[in-house]
Parts: C-alpha cells; sequence; structure tokens
C-alpha cells in the first residue's frame, strides 16, 4: 500500500482501495454507453498546449434533388456543407487533508487511505453533475433554430408517464429515426410507477444451473430502462416534475484531456501538528453530437456548471450561411 507523504506519493502508481463508505448515487450516465470517445476531440487538444476551447469541421450529408437522366437535361452538382462544433474543455480540482494527530487520536486509522479509496466515485460524481448540466443547458436553448430543437426534442406528461409516452415522445423527436435511441435515464419513482403498470420489464438471464433470475435492469418497449436517483426534479405547487432522458449510444462525445499533475500529495509538518493533502485535478471534454458550444457566457477558461446549464451557450451546429445561422 503507497505511502501517503510528499516524499513517497508516486501519482504513476497511485491505486485506490475497494473498501469504503458505500456511496449512495449511482452515476449510470456517467457510466453507461451513452459516452463514447472522439478522436477529433482528442487530436484538438492534445496537440494545442494549453486550449481549453476548439472550434471542429463536421461533414455534412449528401443533399439536393437528382435531375432527370434523359439526353437533354445537364446533371448538376452541389457540394456537401461544412459544419462547426464548439468544444469545451471542462476543468475541475478538489483536495482533502488529512490531520496525523486523527490517525493517532483514533488508534492508527488511516483517513488519508479512506480518502484514496473513494475518489474515483467521487469524480464519477462530479463527471454526472457535468453531464446534467450539458444536457440542462442544451436543453435551454434560445436560438431560433435551437428553440425549434428544444420544442421538438421534448415531451411532457401531466401526471404519470403511460404507455404510450416513450413511443409518442420519440416520434415526435425523430419520427422513423426513433429506433436510434437505445436508453432511458429516470428517476425510482417514475420508473417504480411505470412498474406498477407492468409496462417496464426486467431483463433476464440463465446462470449455470439453468435456473433464470432478474436482473436490475429494465427494458421499454424494447430499450433499456437505467433508474439512477440523480436525475432532475423540481419541486412545484402541483407536485414533483421528474426529467427522463432518452438517448443513443454515443449521443454525447467524451475525452478526458487529462491535467498536468492529476494526483500530487504535499506535507505541512507543522499546520495542526502535521498533515498530509490530496491533490486532485482533471480536464475533460462533454460534447453532444451536433450540439455546439458557443461559449458566450463563460467567464474563466473552463465554464462552470451554471455556465453549462445556461442555453445561452449553447445551439446547434451551423454551416455560417444566413438559413442556418439565424440568431434571436
Amino acid at each position: 500500500m503507497a505511502k501517503f507523504d510528499a516524499k513517497s506519493f508516486n501519482p504513476q502508481a497511485f491505486k485506490y482501495r475497494a473498501a469504503r463508505i458505500p456511496r449512495t448515487r449511482l452515476n449510470e450516465m456517467r457510466k453507461s454507453k451513452v459516452l463514447a470517445g472522439n478522436p477529433d476531440i482528442r487530436a484538438v487538444f492534445t496537440t494545442q498546449d494549453g486550449t481549453g476551447y476548439a472550434r471542429l469541421a463536421m461533414r455534412g450529408l449528401l443533399d439536393g434533388d437528382a435531375v432527370n437522366y434523359d439526353g437533354q437535361t445537364d446533371i448538376t452538382a452541389t457540394s456537401t456543407k461544412t459544419f462547426e462544433q464548439g468544444v469545451v474543455v471542462v476543468g475541475r480540482a478538489k483536495a482533502w487533508v488529512e490531520k496525523d494527530f486523527s490517525h493517532d487520536i483514533t488508534g492508527g486509522i488511516d483517513f488519508m487511505d479512506n480518502v484514496a479509496a473513494q475518489v474515483v466515485e467521487y469524480w464519477q460524481d462530479i463527471d454526472q453533475d457535468t453531464i446534467l448540466a450539458v444536457l440542462k443547458g442544451v436543453f435551454a436553448m434560445t436560438s431560433t433554430k435551437g428553440a425549434e430543437f428544444v420544442a421538438k426534442h421534448t415531451y411532457t406528461v401531466d401526471g404519470p408517464m403511460e404507455a404510450t409516452t416513450l413511443n409518442s415522445a420519440t416520434t415526435k423527436a425523430c419520427g422513423d429515426h426513433k429506433k436510434k435511441f437505445s436508453m432511458i435515464f429516470m428517476h425510482s419513482v417514475p420508473a417504480t410507477n411505470l412498474e406498477n403498470l407492468n409496462l417496464i420489464a426486467h431483463l433476464k438471464y440463465t446462470d449455470k444451473d439453468g435456473v433464470t433470475r432478474d436482473l436490475e435492469l429494465y427494458t421499454w418497449n424494447g430499450k433499456l430502462v437505467i433508474v439512477d436517483d440523480g436525475m432532475p426534479t423540481e419541486k412545484t405547487e402541483d407536485g414533483t416534475v421528474y426529467t427522463s432522458y432518452v438517448l443513443g449510444e454515443g449521443a454525447i462525445s467524451f475525452e478526458d484531456i487529462g491535467a498536468k499533475v492529476p494526483y500530487e500529495m504535499s506535507r505541512d509538518p507543522a499546520k495542526n501538528g502535521g498533515q498530509d493533502t490530496l491533490y486532485t485535478r482533471q480536464r475533460k471534454v462533454f460534447a453532444p453530437k451536433g450540439i455546439s458550444y458557443e461559449k458566450k457566457v463563460q467567464a474563466s477558461l473552463s465554464p462552470t456548471d451554471a455556465e453549462l446549464s445556461n442555453g445561452e451557450n449553447w445551439d446547434l451546429v451551423h454551416s455560417g450561411e444566413a438559413t442556418e445561422a439565424e440568431r434571436s
């Protein structure tokens, strides 16, 4: 086990112990297949030292009408459009300090070891908060095109969800492309309501003895239901409003850009009779597909969760043409 003092700490060999107090958050969105790597994002931020924001070119689809091939009609050519997507690096840092005296007065309990054992899950908490802030901002876009997107991709139900809710919501959003949605993230309350109505079913597995058992996973209309009480809730006069997200695999590009020194220990032998401090840092990108971070309201080189939640900072990717870049 590593020694936690400034001289012997090796950040490259930093290990996390499994024994710890159970955390109450599941962070299912952070751990799901919604996040997918993006080599273009990694390339732009690893080849430009100090970059915190970049605009990436996105290649457009083929479009235009075919002409009549009749021996007398000229064949016309069109070019594909190039769209721009703004992406931002989200930097976060945290430190924990433990006193030598705490170790002595408790008969040798290593409190810093307890801190180290929970670092990974702590940062998953932070990552999920960041993802939810990003989604909140995306669904608060204010531009003409952005607001149209939000209206089309938001489905409100007065009261509990019903048998037709999911199908109606995905059809409204994407029509015959609704099959691209594969995961539904929801709070346990609406999930329980659906279970009580027998609308969602447990996934099952069969063990080596041929016994079929239920998994703690559900499906609804063939889509994976992921229950996580970290999903947004809002108290109103009429009760609690629960927000669920229906997403597809790879809906959010994710890259861990890294910090120069992600982990380091510092020892102060005088402060409080002696204490160790573990410092941690991270820089990551969470970029929803087809959505651009425009950095209109950002005070420093890294956005806060409040700034990520601000719809003014988000817009649909566009080609720069007048018809594509309408803003209001």
